[in-house]
């Protein structure tokens, strides 16, 4: 029998990709929910918050339209300083990962879709992707430009990731971390949804070593509302976690960072994941 290649089955083998996404939502959450032109919207009429000016700046359908042409490639070459193309950055993404047959992956503060579309396109059986943004300008933006019958986009707020526990293989944030109010609230509801055994990445900004330097990103991006990390919190936290494998790569002034979830371990890494996310807040981050 001839191997089948990633993303080469007919529709109709992927076509329960929405209902299998669906079937990972928690009960409370799913009061809330509605189908919006090709996205299911969990947060509906939810409360607003105070975004920052990064946040108000990613709900723009402007923004939301050029982010993949021209921002995000800008954005890209600023963070690793390097030309590094953007297919070459979602494959070494994928390789990464791991990505193939019937994996469940959840796509973090997805914006556009564009890592969302082409891991889809890495998978076979049941396996989908499910792209997680809170702007609708976004979710808008990806179904428009990375539909694929494996992408299921849900409108849905990364600081209560409306998942039930250990629902998914792959867990990953590119490019947005840094975006988000609590970041570490954030990871640890990666954490929390991501299964035994899965792997987690993120790819984020770094401070770099120089305090010259540092202190420069870190002004321009306070000015913007946006976090700039040192080399140490994101792995750090991981290990507080209990994560293993974890690995850390520094370019330019982005890091990617890996780690696997243990296939056998106690409840306790949620205590230490949980201390390690109230600590982050009483100091702002």
């Amino acid at each position: 029998m001839t191997a089948q290649q990633p993303g080469a089955e007919t529709v109709p083998d992927a076509m329960w990709s929405p209902a299998l996404a669906r079937g990972l939502i928690r009960d409370d959450v799913m009061r809330s929910m509605r189908y919006c032109d090709g996205f299911t919207d969990l947060l509906g009429l939810a409360a607003p918050t105070r975004p920052s000016l990064a946040q108000r700046f990613m709900d723009s359908p402007t923004v939301a339209a050029l982010y993949e042409r021209f921002w995000r490639p800008v954005m890209i070459a600023m963070m690793r300083l390097h030309g590094i193309s953007i297919d070459a950055e979602r494959q070494k993404a994928s390789d990464a990962l791991q990505l193939g047959g019937d994996q469940r992956v959840l796509d973090v503060a997805c914006g556009p879709g564009n890592f969302t579309g082409f891991f889809a396109d890495q998978l076979s059986g049941d396996g989908f992707v499910i792209g997680l943004d809170k702007s609708v300008a976004m979710m808008e933006r990806a179904v428009r430009d990375n539909s694929n019958a494996r992408a299921v986009y849900m409108r849905a707020d990364a600081l209560n990731v409306p998942f039930n526990s250990g629902a998914f293989d792959v867990v990953c944030c590119f490019a947005a971390l840094h975006l988000v109010p609590e970041p570490i609230s954030v990871l640890h509801e990666m954490i929390r949804v991501l299964s035994p055994g899965g792997r987690i990445a993120v790819m984020t900004t770094y401070g770099r070593e120089s305090l010259l330097i540092r202190k420069a990103l870190e002004l321009g991006a306070e000015m913007c509302g946006v976090q700039v990390f040192d080399r140490t919190t994101v792995p750090a936290f991981f290990a507080a976690a209990g994560l293993t494998d974890i690995d850390q790569q520094l370019r330019g002034v982005s890091q990617f960072v890996m780690a696997r979830r243990p296939e056998r371990e106690s409840d306790a890494w949620y205590t230490r994941s949980a201390r390690w996310r109230a600590r982050s807040k009483s100091i702002g981050f």
